[in-house]
This record gives structure tokens, sequence and C-alpha cells, in this order.
């Protein structure tokens, strides 16, 4: 039996592939409309693939030309010659309320931090602080949408789903530049 998947790009192809960084191998795919997946810290091309067509019910095509400005973006980034991405973003993995927290997060400047409480304020939903964690966690997007900028209220670090290194690697390159 199929697994049913919470999002409507049943049957649409989606492009992918991988490429090396500091933080390791990164996936990227992408539908017609933008970018709709970054995953970070992948073991192999293979593992991105089966995680495409097994959990998330994707059809696939490897297409590494297709991404070649935007891993092009994401080398000027690590070397912190790069403050934003221009590559359009696909959201529809999300729900409504996710998308919209994962939009705000959008606003938060380079090598800014942010809190969870100052996230929930910025969706107008004030008591939405614990919402908006969970939110951000569920970013598929990572790095681009700079889910890494948000921190608790007390400056602690809070969990990053990339893990707390990757997070604090992030944070440390954007304050250096």
């Amino acid at each position: 039996m199929k697994k049913k998947h919470n999002h409507n790009l049943d049957n649409e192809t989606v492009s992918y592939t991988v490429f090396k960084n500091p933080i390791g191998l990164t996936g990227l795919a992408a539908t017609k409309k933008g970018l709709v997946r970054v995953a970070n810290k992948v073991p192999s091309e293979k593992v991105f693939e089966k995680l495409l067509v097994e959990n998330l019910g994707f059809q696939v095509k490897k297409n590494q030309k297709y991404f070649d400005t935007l891993i092009e973006q994401f080398q000027s980034y690590f070397k912190g010659e790069l403050r934003s991405f221009k590559f359009p973003l696909d959201l529809r993995l999300g729900t409504p309320f996710q998308q919209k927290v994962w939009k705000s997060l959008l606003t938060i400047p380079y090598g800014v931090t942010r809190s969870y409480k100052w996230l929930a304020k910025s969706i107008n939903n004030p008591d939405s602080a614990r919402a908006v964690g969970n939110a951000n966690g569920q970013n598929p997007i990572s790095i681009i949408i700079p889910c890494h900028r948000v921190v608790r209220e007390n400056g602690t670090l809070g969990g990053y789903t990339g893990g707390v290194k990757i997070k604090c690697y992030l944070l440390d390159l954007e304050k250096a530049n």
C-alpha cells in the first residue's frame, strides 16, 4: 500500500542532486516551481534519492545542471561571501501555518538571531512559540530558509534538526562576516 503524503506534489517529477560542502554532503530537490528540499549531511546520493521517493513520494530525476547556480551560491555562502540566496522556493511540503513561519524566517537578516517568541509575534500569533518551534524544526529548506538563526529567549541555542554543531558552525560563519 502506498503511503499517503500530505502535500500536493504527487505525480510531479522532482529534479535532484547532491554536492559536497564544509558540513558534508547536501541534497537538493526542486519542482518546476522551485526548491522544495535541502537535506544536509546525507550519507550518499542514493540515500537522498530514497528519502525523496520513499518518504516524500516523489518521482525523481537527477539533474545536476539545474542546480549549478544554486550550488555556486552555497559555495559563496560557505566562504562568507553570500548573505542571501536567489532561487525560487516551493513551500508546498508545509501546512499553511508552517509556510507562514518559514516565510517569516526569510526576514531574519544574515548574522542576526531572533527568538522563538519573536518568530511567534512576527506571524501575529504571540502565544504560539512552541508551535513555531515545531514548524521551525520541520523546515525542509534549511540554510536558505535560515531556521538556524532562531534561538531561545535567553540566548541559548536551542535545538537544530541538523544538529547543534552545524547550527553553531552556521551562526559563527555568519557572525564572522
